[in-house]
Parts: C-alpha cells; structure tokens; sequence
C-alpha cells in the first residue's frame, strides 16, 4: 500500500539537478517521494514525515536549517563515493546516519579517466573540430599528440577507483606508479603491474601521465601547487578525476600558460562550473568535462538502487550496508 510507504526527500524528477523518470520509479517502488520545491512549499505538512534524504547530484544540498526541519530523518544516502559535500558528525548529532555508493561507481569512473587521457594525448576533441569545420579545406600535419602506450602513468591515490584505471592501463603496457598512504598488497601490485611510490615528489618527476584518484579531505585539499606542479615534465599531462579542490587553479593555470606542463585533463574543477570568463577555458591545452564520472545508465541505476538499500536500512534501523563514519 502506498501510505506504508516511508516518506523520502528528492531534488526532483527531470529538470538539470534531477531524477530520469527511469531512476525516480526506483526510488518510488519504495518510497513516496516528496520534491525539494514542493517541500519548501509546504515543510510543516512534510517536514515531520521524512525519513529519508536522497542526495543526488549534491541536491537536495544537506544545510543545516534543511536538517533540522526533518525532525524524524534517520537517513541521508548520498549517490557517489565522496563525501565532502556532507557534514557526517553533524547529521549524526541528529540521530540520522549518513551512506555513499563506493563500487558501483568505479567502472564508468576509471573509463572516463583513461578517455581523459587518451583525448588529450591525442588531440581528439581538436581532431574533431577541425574535420567538422565548415571552413577546413586541408587537413593540418601538426596536429602531434604524445604516445600513450609504454609511457609511465603516475596514479594519486590507488583506492578502488585508482586500481580499476591501473587495469586498465595495462592494455597499453604502461608503467604503472601510485602513491598511496598506505601501500597496496605485493599480490595487488604485481596483479596490475604497479610499483609503490612512497614520496609524492618522486612520481610526479617521472611520470609523463599524473592521475589524481583521491578523496577530498583536509589532507588533499590543495595537495598539488605551483611547487608540485614544477616537479612535473613540461611534456607530462595532469587528469584530475577526483575533486576541483585537490588541485590549486591559480597554479595550474601559471603552470598551463607557461609550459611547466603540457597540458590538463579535468573532469572537476571548483567551483563547477567555472565562471564563463575563467581563464582556464580559453587555453588550448586543457580539456574540461562537467563532472561526468559516473554518468552512465548503468551506474546510475545502480548507484539509485543502493541509495534505496541504504535508505530503507536507515529507516527501518537496520545496519546501514554503506555508512560513512566521522573521520
């Protein structure tokens, strides 16, 4: 019956922050949806019956004054692995628990990462532009990229998505480095072909492609900067997959302009999107996506589908599968 059903928060269905209408019936099957804009509408008829808050896409964004007119949340399940974007220890202050989507995410993920980097190496968006330019009469022989394959791939981070972009380097023989905290297993190295990078300085020296595939924490915010960025080959390419935060702008820019390095592949930036007068959108020798990690059909009905397992464990009271917990 539809009234047994628990009662969930939404951003909407359709529209630039919402739901496919195929992704909102999985959440109905099991939920009786309440829209943001319908809730602020009217929060004292809503406000007491949510037990839930499906973040998606950051939206409905998980402000306090939003919070605290949900006095019965038991649950706030965000689709995607990061978490910057919530205030774990504050919505737990409320009695709620907080849960991401890790694993369902990687795969489209690290596919992304390596499309980044091979559409840079390549010059493939440039390739596009001029085969399809009304004014183009000869095809230019300048177009050069780098060679990809057996060239040395530098991974920040080898959590789960950093090992699924190191598989899939190897299918072009590259040389694998990471730097991690903590070093992967002997048998998950040799398994991709990896070697641990215990200084941060000494794979950004050598490697001709740096893939950042780290969470954004107090202690990756900022983590690479002019200095970092200058230990680079000028013939070496940055991806940041991760967050726009990891890397400083200002210095990538400087670092853009300047030939320090080759060129940048970027699927975040911050904020998103830049300001259309950005500098960073006129230089040639970047490559911007809009945060399009995840966006396949088939990630995101997975990542719904566990935002609702883990919804429905929240507010039945049952273990959550995937709760975050304060750092």
């Amino acid at each position: 019956m539809e009234e047994e059903k628990p009662w969930a928060l939404i951003s909407e269905v359709g529209g630039p922050h919402g739901y496919l209408e195929e992704l909102a019936d999985i959440v109905k099957q099991h939920f009786q949806i309440v829209c943001y804009k319908d809730f602020l509408q009217n929060p004292v008829l809503y406000g007491s019956k949510i037990q839930a808050l499906l973040n998606w896409k950051y939206c409905p964004a998980a402000k306090p004054w939003l919070l605290k007119l949900l006095p019965c949340l038991k649950v706030v399940a965000s689709g995607g692995v990061g978490i910057d974007h919530l205030d774990v220890p504050f919505i737990n202050s409320l009695g709620a628990k907080v849960a991401n989507t890790p694993g369902v995410v990687s795969d489209a993920t690290a596919d992304l990462a390596m499309g980044l980097l091979l559409a840079s190496a390549r010059n493939i968006l440039e390739g596009h532009q001029i085969a399809t330019d009304p004014k183009t009469v000869h095809i230019p022989q300048n177009l050069i990229g780098v060679e990809v394959t057996r060239a040395t791939l530098g991974i920040i981070g080898m959590g789960e998505i950093g090992y699924k972009i190191a598989q899939r380097s190897k299918g072009f023989e590259m040389k694998v480095m990471y730097h991690k905290r903590t070093r992967r297993s002997t048998k998950d190295e040799q398994a991709v072909g990896a070697s641990y990078c215990e200084n941060l300085d000494d794979l950004l020296r050598c490697s001709d492609f740096v893939m950042i595939a780290v969470n954004l924490t107090s202690e990756t915010s900022g983590l690479i900067g002019h200095r970092e960025l200058s230990l680079m080959k000028p013939t070496a390419t940055l991806i940041n997959i991760s967050r726009g935060l990891i890397v400083n702008q200002d210095a990538l820019l400087e670092a853009l302009q300047s030939g320090t390095i080759r060129a940048a592949a970027l699927d975040v930036t911050h904020p998103e999107p830049l300001p259309r007068d950005h500098p960073l959108l006129e230089l040639p020798n970047v490559l911007i996506t809009p945060h399009i990690g995840i966006s396949t059909i088939t990630t995101a009905r997975g990542m719904v589908k566990k935002m609702v397992e883990n919804a429905l464990a929240g507010v039945k009271g049952l273990p959550v599968p995937n709760e975050v917990h304060p750092h």
